[in-house]
């Protein structure tokens, strides 16, 4: 049988997006400095918006968050 690939996070994916398909992708946030994902608020704002507001590269944050995930960009 095949193995199922995961669809990768992006920068475009809203918060809410990506906390409902990987919940545990709440923790490796937090670790990037995200507390505020569990305000309602964050969950309508895309994750590159979401590093803008914090300062983060969001592309090291998809990245890490991707590896993280277990997840493999193709």
């Amino acid at each position: 049988m095949a193995e199922i690939k995961n669809e990768p996070v992006t920068g475009e994916m809203l918060i809410g997006e990506i906390l409902v398909k990987y919940p545990e992708s709440a923790y490796v946030l937090m670790n990037c400095g995200m507390g505020c994902i569990s305000c309602p608020a964050s969950r309508n704002e895309s994750l590159e918006e979401a590093c803008m507001v914090h300062g983060l590269d969001s592309g090291e944050v998809v990245n890490y968050l991707n590896y993280e995930l277990g997840i493999t960009q193709a």
